[in-house]
Parts: C-alpha cells; sequence; structure tokens
C-alpha cells in the first residue's frame, strides 16, 4: 500500500508550483488557444511528469497512485491538466508492451524533458468509440509500415514528439476475433508534416489542442512496432485503462474545485442579511455534491492500486471514470448555482472549468459505452451490440 506520507509531500509539492500559475494563466491560454509550455517544462523538471518512468530510465519510478495524486492536484487548483496527462497514461502502454531498445532510445529523453510523449492516435470519425472497427491501414513494406488514413480528436499533437498510433494490420476479414488484426506504434512526430502527415486543428469549446490527422503513404520504421503485430488491442488497453483512471482523478480534482469555490462562496455572500449557506437549499446539494466526490475517490483509488499491482482492473477503470466524472459535473453545476450570475463570468473561472469537466461525460469513453462493459462483462447480461 502507498505511504500516506510521501502521498501528501507530493500534493504539497505540486500545490506549490500550481501556485506559480494561477488561474489567469489558465484563463488567458483558454481564450488564445496557448498551449502551457512553461508549465509544462517545470512539472518535467520536477520530475511530476516522469513520475511513471522507472529510475533506471530516468525517472521517479512512481504508480499510478501518486499519479492520480499529481493530476488531481493540477485540477484542484485551476489548472489544466489536460495539457500533459498524456505522457502519463501512454506509460502504461510503451513500459509493459516497449521493447528495451525502444525503451532505451526513448524513456530517458522523454524523463528529461528532451521529447515529449503527449498524443495518442486511435479515434476515426467514422468509427469513434468502436475501435475494432477502425479503417487506419498500415501495411508491411521491408524494414517500414506504410500508413494511410485519419484520425480525429487527437490532442497535443503539435506540442508533441512523440505519438502512439493504432492502425489495422490485418484486414476486417481475414481478423481471426473482433480485436484481431490491430497493432500500436510509436510515431516520431518531428518533420512528420514533411513526410505525409497532415495536421488540422479543431475549433472546440475546450483547449485541448485537439486536431484531425490524415496518413498518406506515411512510413514508420518497422522497429517502432509497440508489442505484437496484430495484438495492439492489448497493448492500449493498459494505456487505455491507466488513462481512465487518471481522468478520473483529474474529475476528482475538478469536483473538489468546485466545491472549494462554492463552499466559500456560500459562506461569505450575504443576501437579505445572511449568507446565502444558511440556506439549506443552497447548501444542501453542496453536501450532497461533495459526498459523491468522495465515494468516487475511493474507487479511483482502488483502481489505480489495482493497476499499480498488475490486476486485472478493466471493470474498476471504467467505473472509476464514469463516477468521477458524474461527481465533477454535479459539483460544478453546484457550483455555478451556487455562485448564481456571477458564475457565468470569466471573471470567477468557473465557466472555463466547467467546460473542461465537461468533456468527461463523453471521453476517453462515453457513459453509455462504460454501462454496456459493466452489463455484459461485469454482470453477465447479453451483449448489447
Amino acid at each position: 500500500m502507498e505511504n500516506d506520507s510521501e502521498l501528501q509531500d507530493i500534493r504539497d509539492s505540486v500545490k506549490t508550483l500550481c501556485a506559480a500559475y494561477p488561474e489567469d494563466y489558465w484563463k488567458n491560454l483558454d481564450a488564445t488557444g496557448g498551449y502551457p509550455t512553461e508549465f509544462v517544462r517545470e512539472m518535467t523538471d520536477s520530475g511530476f511528469l516522469g513520475c511513471l518512468i522507472p529510475e533506471s530510465y530516468g525517472g521517479s519510478g512512481l504508480g499510478l497512485v501518486q499519479a492520480c495524486a499529481i493530476l488531481e492536484e493540477i485540477s484542484r487548483s485551476g489548472g489544466h491538466p489536460g495539457a500533459a496527462h498524456a505522457q502519463m497514461y501512454v506509460m502504461g502502454s510503451v513500459l509493459r508492451h516497449g521493447t528495451v531498445e525502444q525503451k532505451n532510445r526513448y524513456l530517458p529523453a522523454v524523463a528529461a524533458g528532451e521529447l515529449r510523449l503527449q498524443s495518442f492516435a486511435v479515434t476515426e470519425p467514422t468509427t469513434g468509440t468502436d475501435t475494432t472497427a477502425l479503417k487506419t491501414t498500415a501495411k508491411r513494406m521491408g524494414d517500414d509500415y506504410v500508413v494511410n488514413g485519419q484520425k480525429v480528436w487527437i490532442s497535443r499533437v503539435q506540442h508533441s514528439d512523440l505519438m502512439v498510433l493504432l492502425a489495422r494490420t490485418r484486414s476486417v476479414e481475414e481478423r481471426v476475433s473482433r480485436t484481431d488484426g490491430l497493432s500500436c506504434f510509436i510515431v516520431d512526430l518531428r518533420g512528420a508534416e514533411q513526410r505525409g502527415l497532415t495536421i488540422k486543428p479543431i475549433d472546440a469549446m475546450i483547449n485541448h489542442h485537439s486536431c484531425e490527422l490524415f496518413f498518406d503513404d506515411f512510413l514508420i520504421p518497422a522497429k517502432n512496432l509497440l508489442g505484437e503485430e496484430h495484438n495492439g488491442f492489448r497493448v492500449i488497453m493498459d494505456g487505455m485503462n491507466a488513462e481512465r483512471i487518471l481522468i478520473g482523478s483529474e474529475c476528482i480534482g475538478d469536483a473538489r474545485y468546485f466545491i472549494d469555490k462554492a463552499t466559500a462562496y456560500a459562506s461569505q455572500r450575504v443576501v437579505f442579511g445572511r449568507p446565502i449557506g444558511q440556506n439549506q437549499g443552497v447548501s444542501f446539494p453542496i453536501a450532497s455534491a461533495y459526498a459523491q466526490t468522495e465515494a468516487a475517490a475511493l474507487m479511483v483509488q482502488q483502481a489505480a492500486r489495482l493497476f499499480d499491482a498488475g490486476r486485472p482492473c478493466g471493470a474498476e477503470a471504467n467505473m472509476a471514470k464514469m463516477l468521477a466524472a458524474d461527481a465533477s459535473w454535479k459539483a460544478g453545476d453546484t457550483c455555478l448555482q451556487t455562485h448564481g450570475g456571477f458564475g457565468m463570468s470569466r471573471e470567477y473561472h468557473i465557466e472555463r472549468k466547467l467546460r473542461e469537466t465537461r468533456l468527461y461525460q463523453i471521453a476517453p469513453i462515453s457513459t453509455n459505452l462504460i454501462l454496456s462493459y459493466l452489463s455484459e462483462h461485469v454482470l453477465g447480461m447479453p451483449r448489447s451490440f
């Protein structure tokens, strides 16, 4: 079990670092679509973004429990960890499935901040979350794979040196199972736009630096295959479980941010001669959001512990993400309602955080797909699709 004092030290250190990047810093980036270069550099230099990389490769050698604490505190401080979280969850795939040569080639440079591994390319415009139906192809030709196809909602491509890509190496007609025929690759993005990759930024409601990608005879060296050929679905699941747990921790941070704000405002705002928090119609929704958040936090913690122990955690990862996302959305809505009209003002930062946390109702996996997974794989009910 993790050391409580160590976790608190990590939380305190992240809080101190985040204090130098107040809410106005994030508000200005949101308004301009900017990337938090200085924040990411300091997070890297402090060892936080390399927390999952083993010490033998220059990282901190910590676990997902500690990574969750880091991202939660960024969210709770009013920051936007989405600018950097991929470097953590992609490690779930690279560490468990990368070759020794791949790890030696990339991980020390990632840990040192010389390379950024910030992007994870799976989603496609015509298949969405139906990952096993993706159409982007990677065909082996000599010492390379030739990639053609399209990806969408791929974040931070323009701010990353490396990307993990999932593509089809065996046709749907030839595959032996739904998950067969997919392969993972480590893509070097440096100079990629001169080698057949077109990147088009997406104008979205949140500053997540998401893009649409077009591959046109794009070459990837065969040595960059991550894991076994045709078995890439298993490779990305280790990354996806980590992603869902880490996103859950961000949502817990968002929820606690909203509860902190709502509690402070309800205690200070005086209407009709008394603090509005004295009214149960104001205080009870905040208290309810708090209870829901604390329950969701326990599930996130449990999922992270299972992941760190190398035990199956698909159900827990999905439930952690769903429950935490529901808690953060409820807490955000309650916080906005508590502030009344002032909650709509960007000066109070609530509307930005509410937009950011709304994403996690649908990403990285939608609530309906989580419920479908639990129905079939946990409760044993008939498959719905």
